[in-house]
């Protein structure tokens, strides 16, 4: 009886900011990154076809909290007194602060002490990028203008300024917990293939057991996979 091999090959990308393609611990809970860019060709060939798409659970957007005090100091403290009010004001708001790649960490007036100054592209600046991200229970046009009302309402201090970035990006919860409905679809996808083969030919599936990896593919949708690859052989 001839044998039949059908391979399907899928390539992990994994990038940071923006990401195209995550990877999760299968132990970790928590909120990911979700970026990507749909316009790729490359991206969408090395994803398999079969997986679960639905909407984010959150829209993010980089906020960068800056000052161009000269002396070292005042610019720490500057910088800190706006991260300050923004932690205060960002619960009444319905807002989340967040930072980290892939997964996030929440900001808090406990941990916002210890986010790293970088250079804000001009002698004696200093800044700190944080995420605000908003859940996305309704339109993405809806979600920005909640994070554009909140940071242009921020208080300023001294020679400090506060600049929201124009690159949006998508968080998602918990990406295990949908495990199970993607290895159905893939279960019924080989189920299927092997059926038009006749009763003698079954699937023979790999990679299931990998960490379930995501990428954006709209303004508002994840597209979550495992890297599988399968093969309709002779029983």
């Amino acid at each position: 009886m001839k044998r039949l091999v059908c391979s399907a090959a899928v390539i992990l990308a994994v990038a940071l900011l923006p990401a195209h393609a995550q990877v999760a611990n299968i132990a970790d809970e928590g909120d990911y990154l979700a970026g990507g860019d749909t316009r790729s060709s490359s991206q969408t060939q090395n994803r398999p076809v079969i997986g679960l798409r639905r909407k984010a659970d959150f829209v993010a957007v980089q906020v960068a909290f800056s000052s161009d005090s000269r002396d070292a100091h005042v610019r720490k403290t500057e910088i800190h007194a706006m991260l300050l009010a923004a932690i205060e004001r960002a619960s009444g708001a319905g807002l989340e602060l967040a930072t980290g790649t892939p997964r996030l960490a929440p900001v808090t007036k406990s941990s916002f002490q210890s986010l790293p100054f970088q250079w804000a592209g001009r002698e004696d600046t200093s800044k700190a990028d944080i995420l605000v991200k908003v859940p996305l229970s309704g339109s993405v046009a809806d979600a920005d203008k909640r994070i554009d009302v909140f940071v242009k309402a921020l208080p300023r201090n001294g020679r400090g300024t506060i600049e929201k970035y124009a690159s949006r990006l998508l968080v998602l919860s918990n990406p295990e917990q949908y495990r199970g409905a993607i290895v159905k679809l893939v279960a019924e996808d080989v189920k299927r293939n092997a059926e038009m083969f006749g009763p003698d030919y079954r699937g023979s599936i790999d990679g299931i057991d990998k960490s379930v990896l995501w990428a954006a593919v709209s303004d508002t949708d994840v597209f979550l996979y495992l890297p599988y690859t399968y093969r309709i052989i002779a029983k």
